[in-house]
């Protein structure tokens, strides 16, 4: 049989190889069900570190599998840029620069077949636990945890502190499993979110839209952002005891204008657009142009809410609270009168009424020492109602 130069043939070629190894078949069988030469096969097998590991199949799409590492190889060799070989295995782009550092050889090469038979060892379990079977390491995030560090904080010392003992390191994920797990004394109290159990984790899987026909912030009119007249309003929920009570707030982000509504029924989608169709038929029709809001669900009947009111709805991207600058500002300045963790059902709307009374009297340093009553006043044709 011919010689062949192992770094000539397909990647299909060294695939098939490969799968044959990880079915049991030993070096010289596998190298003449492909159509290579056993010395060929035993180059392609030391290349690849002479080790084969045995691929545990199926696993989350978020891993990256061989033929995915094959595909990276094989837009690094045609000199692709990482962004063209991530679309082509619809990973991200972070994900495929990690695997490059990690899974380069020492040489500088990106070898495929090393780097799968890498990452399939490190996945490996058992492992041994790390924080567990460490007393010193145990004790010294025990105590940190005490005085209310956080899991970063506390790894990102422990690689200052400990740079020359890796057995006194421990990466956050580590810190978290061992919280959990109960390797670090009692749960509760040991996190400053006062969590004492694990959040489930959807890496990997896409979020569909909750809300139908959203129009997003990046559609709203250009006139909205200079704040030069107003009717464009930033609205949101705060929340109390056990999310079984909410009050709802506008704000008008010219004029920082406030208006609270009543929710006396719950804060379901329904409950809210009632209220928010009733509560606003007191402001100007002519200070009703947009309402900019978060994705929560209370809001799915948003176009409901438009066809009530004439406000144009407009969402903020996901987990973007900036977006609406003016209304988080002014839900500090409200938890002084609705603190955090309070039932807010024991309040009337009258107290509402009240509580925006006060803030919309109270003279702001942005408008220029005015209070937002003021700053309206100029644009209504009639009373102000609060």
């Amino acid at each position: 049989m011919p010689r062949y130069a192992p770094n000539k043939l397909s990647s299909a070629v060294k695939r098939r190889y490969f799968e044959l190894l990880r079915e049991g078949l030993k070096g010289a069988a596998a190298a003449r069900a492909v159509g290579v030469s056993t010395s060929c096969g035993s180059l392609w097998f030391i290349d690849a570190g002479s080790m084969i590991v045995p691929d545990s199949g199926p696993v989350s799409p978020r891993f990256l599998t061989q033929d995915d590492r094959i595909t990276i190889a094989d837009g690094l060799h045609m000199h692709q840029n990482v962004k063209e070989i991530t679309a082509s295995i619809g990973k991200s782009f972070q994900t495929v620069y990690r695997e490059i550092k990690r899974g380069s050889k020492t040489d500088g090469r990106y070898q495929p077949w090393w780097a799968h038979n890498e990452a399939l060892r490190r996945r490996q379990r058992p492992k041994d636990e790390k924080i567990r079977n460490s007393e010193p390491l145990r004790t010294l995030v025990r105590e940190k945890l005490t005085e209310k560090w956080s899991p970063q904080q506390i790894s990102r010392h422990l690689a200052r502190e400990y740079t020359a003992e890796p057995t006194m390191r421990a990466c956050p994920e580590t810190i978290y499993r061992a919280l959990f797990a109960g390797y670090l004394g009692r749960r509760t109290g040991k996190l400053r979110t006062g969590r004492t159990r694990r959040k489930r984790q959807r890496r990997g899987v896409p979020t569909l839209n909750k809300i139908k026909n959203m129009k997003l912030i990046h559609q709203r009119p250009f006139e909205v952002n200079d704040r030069a007249t107003p009717g464009h309003w930033e609205g949101d929920l705060i929340i109390g005891r056990g999310q079984g009570s909410a009050i709802g707030t506008l704000v008008e982000r010219s004029t920082r204008y406030v208006q609270l509504i009543h929710l006396p029924d719950g804060w379901k989608a329904p409950q809210v657009r009632n209220a928010i169709a009733i509560q606003t038929a007191r402001i100007p029709a002519q200070l009703r142009k947009t309402l900019t809001w978060d994705q929560g669900r209370e809001l799915t009947l948003h176009e409901d809410i438009e066809a009530l009111t004439g406000f144009r709805i407009y969402f903020c991207d996901p987990h973007s609270p900036w977006q609406r600058g003016t209304n988080e500002n002014t839900n500090g300045l409200l938890r002084q009168y609705f603190p955090k963790g309070t039932d807010l059902s024991v309040h009337t709307e009258h107290d509402l009424q009240r509580v925006a009374h006060q803030l919309n009297r109270r003279p702001r340093l942005v408008l220029g020492d005015k209070t937002p009553v003021e700053a309206m006043q100029g644009w209504l044709t009639g009373p102000l109602t609060s």
